[in-house]
């Protein structure tokens, strides 16, 4: 029986470890066209955040499930990366630590895995048969790959990634899949068309959840994000070589698909509400993916983690990762004294980053901001960059606020740099702006000239306030 903050083996021994930690609720009977959508968003943007289980589907066996919001709270977060925290500053701190200590362990290749237990080829194919929710109201079909990574090799290096882009039903052997702008992804398969090749494609559509957050994530250029994944467990990822493709796909896994991507051969994909909070990029022709193969465990279980109107579980658990990359980069580039690093949750753990620092001589805060902007971790649809001063608690949004409200002339603390990448599920760009965004740089530091003589703050006598709520706590509940 697994154990609450203990180790695990696969989803199912994760989901064990989440119910122990009264995390994981069970939902019978929700419908999916909508009513799995709707309770999704709901709790993804409920105080508690749980982990549902959707089971009992209608139109699908009973054992067929979907899991939502497996990342959303700091407990959760912190079972899939192995490390403790009581909170979201500590729980950056510690992943901060661990990315920097990671020592990426290659997968493990293995002939057996429970996603073997039912296999079908070429007319056997019928991926209409996993439930496939309509997530938000105004979507342009049914979407299983929202929490799946999609496996490519590059044809040239010969490196595998791991890479989390919607995935849309098209049919029960075609597979529609949008991929943004340099992605390492789309790289790959734009590799592939050059040399007038289809580009081999294998997707889990159900898996141990630390793969769906670090194939979520930008790593460096030929890092495979199984190295990534071993690295965070301390042993290497069980891996089977699929009979099609050749790819390795996870040997834990609940559902995979083996197929491939001809150019020219299209269909069209689309809406799709976003990680923005709006129906970004339209409906549009999509390379399709032919499925040649499909693996799936006795009852198999849909990972979901379909974006919504920020903040919400989905975009709480990327601003945990983003951050604690940007801090771990930011110090090893040899710039002093960043205290956090922070992507609010309203900005979908893109558009906003914030970072504390002690400022320590003239344009400090400026270089910080620069290195925050072009980071690898935040150079993708960003839109501000702020620098405040080390007082200032990074993940508590009104005191930001109130910094580059107190703390900043326009004029003299906001910057604008131009033509950065972006694409199209930004929902201000246009065509004519070609995928190019600008960011703002605001440093709502204390002016560097002026910390001597700034004026204080208004803070609590410690012990007064220590005394006054043993005394009177009761009249702030």
């Amino acid at each position: 029986m697994a154990t609450a903050g203990k180790g695990y083996v696969d989803l199912r021994d994760w989901m064990e470890n989440v119910a122990a930690l009264g995390e994981l609720k069970r939902v019978d009977g929700a419908e999916c066209e909508l009513e799995i959508g709707t309770l999704t968003d709901l709790v993804c943007h409920a105080p508690r955040r749980n982990s549902l289980l959707f089971q009992n589907i209608p139109g699908y066996p009973g054992d067929y499930g979907i899991l939502v919001n497996a990342l959303g709270s700091a407990k959760r977060l912190a079972l899939v990366m192995g490390i403790e925290a009581e909170n979201t500053r500590e729980l950056v701190a510690a992943l901060t630590r661990k990315i920097a200590d990671l020592q990426p362990i290659p997968p493990r290749y293995v002939d057996q895995g429970p996603v073997l237990e039912n296999q079908y080829f070429g007319d056997e194919v019928d991926i209409t048969k996993f439930p496939a929710p309509l997530w938000h109201a105004k979507d342009g079909g049914r979407y299983l790959g929202t929490g799946s990574v999609t496996i490519t090799r590059d044809p040239e290096l010969d490196w595998v990634n791991l890479g989390t882009y919607r995935v849309m039903v098209v049919d029960k052997d075609r597979l529609g899949f949008y991929m943004s702008p340099g992605k390492h992804g789309l790289i790959h398969r734009e590799k592939y068309f050059a040399q007038g090749k289809p580009c081999p494609v294998a997707i889990s559509f159900g898996h141990d959840p630390l793969l769906l957050l670090v194939g979520a994530f930008e790593w460096p250029h030929g890092l495979s994000e199984y190295g990534v994944a071993g690295g965070f467990k301390g042993a290497p990822i069980d891996v089977i070589q699929g009979k099609f493709t050749g790819l390795p796909f996870p040997a834990q896994a609940e559902i995979v698909i083996e197929g491939e991507a001809v150019a020219g051969e299209k269909s069209q994909e689309g809406p799709f509400g976003e990680w923005t909070g709006y129906y970004a990029s339209g409906m549009r022709q999509e390379v399709t993916i032919k499925v040649k193969a499909v693996y799936h465990r006795h009852g198999p279980i849909v990972l979901g983690a379909p974006p919504f109107k920020p903040p919400n579980g989905n975009s709480f658990y990327g601003a945990v990762m983003r951050s604690a990359k940007l801090k771990r980069d930011l110090t090893a580039s040899g710039v002093p004294d960043v205290v956090d690093v922070w992507f609010p949750e309203e900005g979908g753990g893109r558009f906003l980053c914030v970072v504390s620092i002690k400022q320590r001589y003239p344009g400090h805060a400026k270089q910080v901001g620069l290195l925050a902007m072009g980071n690898p971790s935040s150079v993708y649809m960003g839109r501000y960059v702020i620098v405040v001063d080390e007082d200032i608690d990074v993940t508590d949004l009104s005191n930001v606020m109130w910094a580059v409200i107190t703390r900043t002339d326009p004029v003299k603390s906001i910057d604008i740099v131009r033509r950065l990448w972006s694409g199209p599920l930004d929902p201000v760009l246009t065509k004519e702006d070609g995928g190019f965004n600008s960011r703002a740089i605001i440093d709502a530091c204390r002016p560097f000239e002026r910390l001597s003589t700034f004026p204080p703050v208004i803070e609590l006598d410690q012990e007064v306030e220590k005394r006054v709520r043993q005394r009177w706590g009761d009249a702030l509940d």
